[in-house]
């Protein structure tokens, strides 16, 4: 990006004042709200990938996870609309906290929004399920 050109997060560029992605501004700041949440409450890091995947799908997404700060401490949400592929990648840490059959409720969860149209709020209801899973950090 170049000249005015911000990034603003989940695939959406701000230029010069208009956006251009999928997420209007309150949907912007409901998203990042519920990952200020999310990793609040969990003492986890929760990321948001909404773009196209390289094949294998799950392979890109696994990618981009270890490419995060703390991989081991962090959840991936990937999503990409144009695929009608979502993929929940947890680190060694998440994982021994967010179960394999919760990322799959969650992902039911949010599947089921996408399909009424609402990726933002499919996106944030699983941020929230996914955080509850999780729970508070343990010392």
């Amino acid at each position: 990006m170049t000249g005015g050109d911000k990034p603003a997060g989940g695939g959406t560029t701000v230029r010069h004042g208009v956006l251009d992605g999928p997420f209007n501004t309150r949907q912007l700041l409901r998203l990042d709200d519920a990952l200020r949440v999310a990793d609040r409450s969990t003492g986890l890091t929760f990321s948001v990938y909404i773009g196209d995947l390289d094949e294998p799908v799950r392979g890109h997404a696994e990618k981009l996870h270890a490419q995060l700060a703390d991989p081991d401490r962090s959840v991936l949400i990937a999503v990409s609309p144009n695929q009608r592929a979502l993929e929940i990648i947890t680190g060694a840490v998440a994982r021994k906290r967010i179960l394999d059959r919760d990322a799959k409720l969650a992902a039911l969860s949010m599947v089921a929004a996408f399909g009424g149209g609402d990726l933002a709020g499919g996106i944030i209801s699983g941020l929230d399920q996914l955080a509850t899973h999780a729970g508070r950090p343990r010392d």
